[in-house]
């Protein structure tokens, strides 16, 4: 979905329309933006990022409070919406999805799946009032790249046919599971381009390691990755009980920012980044208080965890007493930087 928290207020607010709408704290408080408009992201402004940052690039920014249970019961009605075109659908997060047409056609041509695609947009448009942008492939990795084609309000489809010159533009970080570390990486040995990585007839393993063979496959469009329609809850996680009680900073700050790169290391390690932080404390008379924070934009580094998790427990008081655990968690994962995809294609 384009700006989808963000979307949802102007829609729901006629007098937000046109405006630079920024979901989140307050910039008065200490916390973060969860989502902008993309006239606020036209300012520079971007999800995690302080709220007091976000006022400074965009002054006349509208600051709204996140209404999460409105965002979550819009999510299930337009999936409920998109499960009506047929095939499987695997939700990536409150605001993405694949969707797996195989079946539906014994030899689809790009015409067809087309229409396809711009009669689900128009439902999402007729229905729920908001835009999506959809991009087609004959797997995930292109549906995802022809997702980001055009947005806002983008449809967009790549075939087999055309894939390999159609992705020899585009820059490396355009793969899944390529992040700024691994970008870096290629950029090193002067792999810019995903025409690079085509090229490249040296060993990759050197640079990346064990994700060599999938950074060459995905640099031709092949990707053999099936929906994951298992549905269950997805999360990295790591927590820390302390010996005595404890509310002193010069303890917490250490192990918030230890679990942070811990936790940022698995994403990487996965491929993955998250949407959503969730807090964990529990005080001396084994009271457990849990608290978390989605954002729009997918993030992976422990700055970004680590800064989302202070503000949690800044805005809810937590450490109002000495604490005898503080665990640090992330969940909605995605591949990095994802938006809404729809794949209509199988092997």
């Amino acid at each position: 979905m384009d700006a989808f928290y963000a979307s949802i207020e102007q829609r729901d607010d006629p007098r937000l329309m046109g405006k630079p709408v920024i979901v989140g704290a307050s910039p008065d408080r200490r916390g973060v933006v969860c989502a902008a408009s993309y006239e606020a992201r036209a300012y520079g402004v971007r999800s995690a990022m302080p709220s007091r940052t976000a006022q400074k690039l965009c002054p006349d920014g509208v600051f709204i409070r996140p209404r999460m249970e409105a965002y979550r019961t819009e999510s299930h009605q337009i999936m409920a919406k998109l499960a009506t075109f047929g095939g499987e659908v695997e939700q990536v997060s409150v605001d993405e999805a694949y969707l797996d047409m195989t079946h539906r056609f014994e030899e689809p041509t790009r015409q067809a799946l087309v229409e396809l695609g711009r009669q689900m947009k128009e439902v999402i448009r007729a229905e729920r009032r908001l835009t999506a942008s959809i991009g087609i492939g004959t797997n995930k990795l292109l549906a995802k790249i022809a997702s980001d084609h055009g947005k806002p309000d983008g449809l967009f489809c790549i075939t087999e046919e055309e894939k390999v010159n159609f992705l020899r533009p585009l820059p490396a970080s355009a793969i899944h599971g390529v992040g700024k570390v691994t970008a870096e990486a290629l950029h090193s040995i002067g792999l810019r381009t995903i025409g690079d990585i085509q090229d490249y007839r040296g060993d990759l393993r050197a640079v990346v390691g064990s994700f060599a063979q999938k950074v060459k496959s995905y640099a031709f469009g092949d990707d053999t990755r099936p929906l994951d329609l298992d549905g269950d809850v997805k999360s990295i996680s790591a927590e820390e009980t302390f010996e005595r009680d404890t509310d002193d900073r010069r303890i917490l700050v250490p192990v918030l920012k230890d679990q942070a790169r811990e936790i940022a290391a698995k994403l990487g390690k996965e491929r993955l980044a998250a949407r959503t932080v969730q807090v964990k404390v529990r005080y001396s008379d084994f009271k457990t208080v849990t608290r978390q924070t989605s954002v729009e934009e997918p993030f992976e580094s422990a700055e970004t965890i680590y800064a989302i998790a202070c503000a949690i427990l800044r805005r809810g008081c937590l450490v109002e007493r000495p604490l005898r655990l503080i665990g640090l968690g992330v969940s909605g994962l995605v591949p990095p930087s994802t938006q809404m995809i729809f794949s209509f294609g199988g092997k």
